[in-house]
């Protein structure tokens, strides 16, 4: 029995899928060569408050990223099913999803992060079947979040974001979430390439909350990662 087919709203997302190239979400390219892997899950589901994405916030005690908003996601491991069979994973490890309720639709183009010479592979899949989620892995995630595309796209929860490194990019605050870096840059240009970016101030500017969650060096990596 085949799995059922996305509901409308979801279409734009699959076309996203099939045509974004890493140029419309980064300007960096993954070069030629080897590089450390990794693949992270942009599950995106009907929730209570209409369709919605799973996101994570980071645990504090982490030495990487400490506290920063993500999407599931972590290292290309040799028994994983390729980048789709590791944001999968990590997303179960990570918030005790139930697997058998994610469908798989389409991987996002390869970004790469030159700081760390990592590429990363954003997976989209859909939700078929919900499952409670939790911080099921206390030693990296301190909280999932199922935050609705609707308060995402609020004009009053959108900004840019500044930190004492000299990083600019867009920020949301959603949930008690104070989304930025990697991950706010992924759904900025998601969001407008699906075509529901509504419009929004640009000038407002909001610092990273202190103390700040990245090191200097981490920020820096963050800047060159995202537009």
């Amino acid at each position: 029995m085949s799995d059922p087919a996305p509901p409308a709203w979801f279409a734009p997302l699959l076309q996203v899928a099939r045509t974004v190239r890493a140029a419309d979400i980064t300007r960096f390219e993954p070069p030629p060569g080897e590089h450390r892997r990794s693949a992270v899950l942009l599950l995106f589901g009907e929730g209570p408050d209409g369709p919605d994405v799973l996101l994570t916030e980071r645990a504090a005690s982490l030495r990487s990223h400490p506290g920063q908003v993500a999407f599931p996601g972590g290292g290309l491991e040799p028994g994983d099913a390729g980048p789709a069979g590791t944001a999968v994973r990590e997303a179960h490890e990570e918030t005790g999803l139930d697997p058998s309720g994610v469908v798989v639709v389409g991987q996002l183009a390869d970004l790469y992060l030159p700081v760390s010479d990592h590429v990363v592979t954003p997976v989209l899949a859909w939700w078929r079947a919900p499952s409670p989620v939790w911080a099921a892995d206390p030693v990296e995630v301190a909280r999932a979040a199922r935050v609705p595309l609707a308060e995402l796209l609020d004009p009053a929860a959108r900004f840019l974001v500044t930190h004492p490194s000299g990083f600019v990019g867009p920020g949301f605050r959603v949930r008690g979430l104070f989304v930025w870096g990697f991950t706010a840059g992924i759904l900025d240009r998601v969001l407008a390439l699906a075509g529901w970016e509504r419009p929004w101030n640009s000038d407002r500017v909001e610092p990273v909350p202190e103390p700040p969650t990245l090191s200097r060096r981490d920020a820096e990596a963050v800047a060159e990662d995202v537009p």
